[in-house]
This record gives C-alpha cells, structure tokens and sequence, in this order.
C-alpha cells in the first residue's frame, strides 16, 4: 500500500488539506477542473526555475485566488512586478469572467519541502551529477533541517544502463502506512541526453495527534475522574477530619 498510493491523496482531510478548494455539482464540476489544470499549467511553464512548492487555488462565486508556495518569491514576482503582472493579465484572458487574485507566499524551510527536494535533485541529474551522491546528500541536507526521516528514490537507466534500475537512499523514519503521519511527497522528472528519470521524495515530519475532528460529540456530562481505592480512603479521611475542626 505504502509505495502504491500517492501519500498526499492518501492523507487528504486527515493531516493534509486540498490544494484545490471549491464546490461544484455535476454539471459544472469537469470545467472547473480543467480551469484549474490551465491555470497551474501557466504558472509552470512561466516560473518553473522559481522553486515552486504547491499551488492553491481557491474559488468563491466568480473569484478565482490562486496562491504560489514558492523557495524563490522573487523570481516569480520579477522586477518591479513585471513577471506577476503578466501572469495575472494571462489569467484574466484565459478566464475573462472571472476576478482573479494571485499572490506569492515564500516556503520556509526548502529543505523539508519534498517538492523542492525532488526539483533539486533532478536538476543535479541533468547536469550530471553521480545519482547515488546527490541522492545521499539530499536525504543529509534533510534530516540536518529537523525533519524526522527522509527517503529519495531515482528510478530509469541511471548513468544511462541499457537495462532500467531504481536507486534509493533513507535515514530515520518513514511510516508511509500510519495515517496520522505527516508526510509530504514530491515528484521531479530529470530530462537527461539518454532518457528520462523519475524522482520521489519523502519527508516525515512527525505524527499528527489531537487535530482530527472528533468522531461524536462530547456529552454534556462533566467528566468524571476514576481515582484508585488508596486515593479515595485518603480524601474521606482528609475530609472527616476537617469536619471534626469545624466541630
């Protein structure tokens, strides 16, 4: 199950939220999905050396705000606004009855960004780089920014082998069947002279406790503490004997 289902979709509504957060019925659901692949297409093609994280879109009515997770904000936002501009104009011609609203949010921590981990190393790959290095090292550069446990993993005809393999790399942790583990995925194609590799990257940035919403709802009973035996004699006891004070 682990290395079969997408982790992000796996934990949707559990420790991960949607990146696309709007509601449709039947007849409107397709387009609004096409939208949203258009719109994430553009962003790609313009800025895709700006590190891009994730891109989250919302949609209330006939506004369309789209949010860029990025390592590099500037280079997406351009000098004096230039790069930005145009993408909102190229938004609003692709979707003329729409308002739109794009803003640029700047990542953290690239390092525990597995999207911008996988980038990283596909982009040592193609400028060829040893696989097993570069892929040792991430998982180092990982681990070293607080992160739990790391796993990288290069797949196609690495070094250009006539017969496919997959080389792999871990440290610490990766519990990709507990739910309740916050784990974030990222995907990266290295375009190389000799064929294309595929790269994943796991990061576990610890379990998620306490913020599941709650299967009932809580009675209105206060709760009642359980004491043991020895602790109850001892508070009559306590108790007795206040009352022979006061009398």
């Amino acid at each position: 199950m682990g290395n079969k289902i997408n982790p992000i979709g796996f934990r949707l509504g559990i420790t991960r939220d949607w990146e696309s957060r709007w509601y449709s019925g039947k007849k409107g659901y397709a387009q609004l999905l096409d939208e949203d692949g258009k719109v994430r297409e553009l962003i790609e093609n313009e800025v895709a050396h700006g590190g891009i994280a994730r891109i989250d879109i919302e949609r209330a009515a006939d506004n369309l705000a789209v949010t860029v997770h990025a390592a590099k904000p500037g280079v997406i936002i351009g000098r004096g606004g230039e790069t930005i501009k145009r993408m909102r104009a190229d938004l609003q011609k692709m979707f003329p009855s729409r308002t739109i609203a794009l803003n640029v949010q700047e990542v953290g921590n690239p390092n525990l960004s597995a999207p911008l981990v996988a980038q990283r190393v596909a982009e040592q790959i193609e400028r060829r780089f040893a696989v097993r290095r570069a892929i040792k090292q991430a998982v180092q550069r990982v681990v070293e920014s607080g992160a739990q446990g790391a796993k990288v993993v290069v797949s196609g005809r690495i070094g250009g082998a006539e017969q496919a393999r997959t080389e792999w790399s871990s440290a610490g942790r990766v519990p990709l069947h507990t739910l309740r583990a916050n784990i974030d995925y990222g995907f990266a194609l290295a375009r190389t002279t000799y064929g294309v590799l595929g790269v994943r990257a796991y990061i576990f940035k610890g379990e998620v406790i306490g913020q599941q919403k709650p299967l009932r709802k809580a009675s209105a009973r206060p709760e009642r503490t359980r004491r043991r035996p020895a602790v109850r004699r001892r508070v009559k006891k306590e108790v007795k004997d206040a009352d022979a004070k006061k009398a």
